[in-house]
């Protein structure tokens, strides 16, 4: 696999960043993005473009065409059963919220139990929060061990009678640590307890396979696996998503409108109202077969080999402090440095090129319980290598010399 020459995909990394090569650090945040899906964009609306679903002329009947086909194409990559499972949404973050609103009105009650980790993302955690405030459920959370992993059996003792729903992350967006999702989903199928699964950082560098994972739900943000922004990917059981009432109403959701009865279209048009991103749909497509004509082993395989360079490299250094260590991790390392906050360290990274994020990622639950208000976080893509870890390496023991550390 030629790192090189598919890294000259990216027309970003043709830029430099204070007279310095662009060293992007921030994947889990989000990825860049291949000049094909890019194109693709622009050619939709060049030559295609129009609304979907409403029209009758040439441009409208194409614009339909390539937004289903995308459907069709995103319902093979990940190998769900039905192509009537795939819903599009402007974020994982609207998927998540579209399932806590539309699945607890109908099956949460007053004193019914909601299990979470303390990994969530807030994304994975607010819309649950809502739900627990409008119908007085209660929220559990999963304590991790000390290696900041979720264990199966934390999971197991807070499931009871009431337990309505498990959510949980793929993998987590500050440790890395990948969830034993076949273990907490064997489980939950035993109780008879749906399972929705926040696959943000877990679809750009994980293969998909929803007949194995076995979930209820699992959400996608296309922005971080090299597709365009303002689109998610929300991915549900036909079962389920046939019994949930619609997210919100408007244009294209419904099926006869009249003053006094509405009745709504099928699943899944009945979850995508008003008007619809067409040209993100379109590229994401791009960004799937991008994906695909590489290969998410072999993705996986380079990204793991940085990872593991970075860990031992950084390791070295007395003055980091890793964040977590899971024994399964993929694509993110956060870390502290005694003595210098991490809004710092990442201000002097940027001065060499290097992009990282610094903050709490949207994990304050998490950065809570490690006692730490922030961290800084280093995250992988394809495009990553081992020279982008020694650029990496060599910033932060700058950051040390400008604090005299």
């Amino acid at each position: 696999m030629n790192i090189k020459s598919i890294k000259s995909e990216f027309p970003i990394f043709n830029k430099k960043i204070n007279n310095k090569p662009l060293i992007y650090l921030d994947s889990a945040n989000s990825s860049q993005k291949p000049k094909a899906v890019i194109d693709r964009m622009t050619h939709f609306y060049e030559n295609e473009f129009s609304n979907v679903g409403r029209s009758v002329h040439t441009l409208a009947v194409t614009a339909t065409n390539r937004f289903e086909e995308s459907r069709d194409i995103i319902k093979n990559f990940i190998n769900a059963k039905h192509r009537e499972e795939i819903v599009f949404t402007k974020g994982a973050t609207e998927g998540i919220n579209l399932v806590a609103n539309c699945y607890g009105d109908k099956f949460v009650n007053e004193g019914d139990e909601i299990i979470l980790t303390e990994l969530e993302h807030h994304s994975n955690y607010v819309p649950w929060h809502y739900l627990r405030s409008k119908k007085k459920a209660i929220i559990k959370f999963a304590k991790l061990n000390e290696n900041l992993e979720i264990k199966v059996d934390e999971i197991k003792k807070l499931i009871t009678s009431k337990t309505k729903m498990i959510a949980i992350t793929h993998i987590s967006n500050v440790t890395g640590g990948i969830s034993p999702l076949k273990e907490i989903i064997e489980l939950a199928n035993s109780k008879k307890i749906p399972v929705l699964i926040d696959g943000t950082q877990g679809a750009p560098h994980l293969k998909l396979d929803m007949q194995q994972i076995g979930c209820d739900f699992y959400v996608i943000s296309c922005h971080k696996m090299y597709g365009p922004n303002g689109l998610g990917i929300l991915y549900g059981k036909k079962k389920w998503l046939d019994l949930l009432p619609p997210y919100q109403g408007g244009g294209g959701m419904i099926d006869e409108v009249k003053k006094e009865t509405i009745s709504f279209a099928e699943t899944p048009t009945k979850f995508e109202a008003g008007t619809m991103q067409t040209a993100e749909v379109v590229a994401m497509s791009e960004a799937i077969k991008f994906v695909e004509t590489i290969g998410l082993d072999k993705i996986s395989d380079h990204e793991n080999k940085v990872l593991n360079y970075a860990i031992e490299k950084l390791k070295k250094n007395n003055s980091i402090k890793l964040i977590g260590n899971p024994e399964n991790k993929a694509s993110v390392i956060s870390f502290t440095i005694k003595g210098i906050h991490p809004h710092d360290i990442a201000t002097i990274l940027d001065g060499d090129g290097v992009a990282i994020r610094a903050g709490h990622h949207c994990c304050q639950i998490l950065h809570e319980k490690l006692g730490i208000p922030a961290t800084a976080r280093a995250s992988l893509g394809i495009y990553n290598t081992k020279e982008d870890i020694d650029v990496l390496d060599s910033a932060i023991k700058k950051c040390r010399k400008v604090f005299n550390i």
